[in-house]
């Protein structure tokens, strides 16, 4: 999908931070608003794969949700589609241990991958995971693009390396989304952005953009909603769109 990698960005003030996105710049308000449609409709569940059979026909495109176990994955599907219960939210890191499927109107698939890094789940159970990862990433034809989740307390850490190779190599579009920016002082999260969007350079198919969000508080939400609808309606007929778009 091409070399998505941009020189790393210094912020030049905390002040910057304060923004949804980063490199800064103003979200298309009626890309937002086609946003804010799209993930307002029915949305329902359509299956819970655990091996490459079971994966249901890839007729939608595809937004794939994937970070480590309790990095907030489960609350941030809720958030974009306004749903408390679409993606079921546990205190137990490791719950999610197949690809879930999630039908947007017949518009878009939002899939749920399994988190990685936790440390009790039996070395059997990983290696199915990863297997299952592997294959659904090298042959869905539909993938527009994975979020990969970041704690923002913390940043990209070792455990998400073998993810970020994993998709470097089946030439996976991934960008990056920092969760539970709410926790994080400003300070701190401008140091963070400014060391992801360093590492995020040297990665062949990483998109140089990061979403900063917070479920719990509904920040960047709006900006995330734009970004992904663009992607879904990139490749839809231009009926499709105008049934979307904002009145005049």
């Amino acid at each position: 999908m091409g070399n998505h990698a941009s020189p790393g960005c210094r912020l030049s003030a905390t002040a910057e931070i304060l923004t949804e996105i980063f490199p800064p710049r103003m979200v298309d308000p009626d890309l937002a608003e086609v946003g804010r449609r799209l993930f307002t409709r029915d949305a329902r569940f359509v299956v819970g794969a655990t091996e490459a059979g079971a994966l249901p026909r890839d007729a939608l495109p595809e937004i794939a949700f994937a970070g480590r176990s309790n990095v907030g994955k489960s609350s941030l599907l809720n958030a974009l589609t306004g749903r408390r219960t679409l993606a079921r939210t546990s205190n137990t890191p490791g719950r999610t241990r197949q690809i879930n499927f999630f039908d947007l109107d017949r518009r878009l698939m939002l899939v749920d991958l399994p988190g990685y890094g936790y440390a009790e789940a039996p070395k059997s159970e990983i290696s199915r995971w990863t297997a299952s990862l592997r294959g659904y990433l090298r042959t869905r034809t539909t993938l527009c693009r994975v979020c990969l989740l970041v704690d923002s307390r913390h940043g990209i850490k070792e455990i998400d390396h073998p993810l970020m190779r994993m998709l470097d190599e089946s030439g996976v579009s991934y960008q990056v989304v920092l969760t539970k920016t709410d926790k994080t002082g400003a300070g701190a999260l401008a140091l963070i952005v400014e060391r992801t969007a360093a590492e995020l350079a040297a990665h062949t198919a990483a998109y140089p953009e990061i979403h900063l969000t917070s479920a719990l508080k509904r920040y960047g939400i709006a900006a995330l909603r734009a970004t992904l609808g663009s992607l879904a309606l990139a490749d839809r007929a231009p009926t499709d769109v105008v049934r979307l778009a904002p009145a005049p």
